[in-house]
């Protein structure tokens, strides 16, 4: 038995919560280090203008590939690439807690494979729903994927909410409440339609969590038998 004084401050997270949460942040850490001349030299002030040309997502650029039937590596990499590239370090780092604090329930609850099953799946869900609107700004950050855990974490709550008898409903009080912070945040300061991508985001996540829960594809299929 583990004597109190000797368990840890603050319960350890996965590793492969806090290695992509590193990714995240060094990236940015690197292209403010480098606009600021400390590392890289003068070539460094250009760096976080290559990455968002090179690895951001693009509305018009999907639309010319589903139009021309073409689909070129170095643009079917933007689906997933997106996430790693951020406006400013404050941009990434609010991006990087809210995957500290959602990944580690889900990946503690779902295993590592399904954590980065959902990260990735909501990265790009998120980019095709936003290739599809009338939009020249580019899609960039990890808040797309980050909704996808918050819906993972939504059904789990909502799993949970229900196996005690108390409302479910309550579950997606998490999510009400961020839509409800960026459409003010939108009607104040004026916003993008990155939203969008949050948005099916977080609807892959929950979605996808159905059946990657453990037990979750049997409890789908029975369901459906009885229906």
């Amino acid at each position: 038995m583990v004597h109190p004084h000797n368990e840890p401050p603050l319960n350890p997270l996965p590793p492969v919560v806090m290695a992509l949460a590193i990714v995240i942040v060094g990236i940015e850490a690197v292209f403010s280090l480098g606009a600021y001349g400390v590392v890289g030299g003068a070539s460094a002030v250009g760096w976080r203008l290559d990455a968002l040309e090179r690895f951001s997502f693009s509305a018009p650029v999907m639309q010319w590939m589903l139009g021309t039937g073409q689909f070129p590596p170095e643009h079917l990499v933007r689906f997933v690439s997106y996430p790693f590239i951020h406006g400013s370090f404050t941009h990434a780092l609010f991006a990087g807690v809210m995957l500290l604090a959602m990944g580690k329930m889900v990946a503690e609850a779902l295993g590592p494979v399904r954590f980065v099953a959902i990260f990735f799946a909501s990265s790009i869900m998120g980019a095709l729903a936003y290739g599809f609107l009338d939009t020249r700004f580019p899609l960039i950050g990890a808040f797309p994927p980050v909704y996808g855990l918050i819906g993972g974490f939504t059904y789990l709550l909502w799993l949970r909410l229900g196996q005690v008898g108390a409302q479910q409903i309550r579950a997606f009080s998490l999510i009400g409440m961020l839509l409800a912070v960026q459409l003010v945040f939108g009607l104040i300061f004026g916003g993008s339609l990155d939203w969008v991508a949050d948005l099916a985001g977080f609807v892959t996540g929950f979605l996808l969590s159905i059946v990657l829960v453990p037990g979750g594809w049997a409890r789908l299929l029975s369901r459906l038998r009885r229906e």
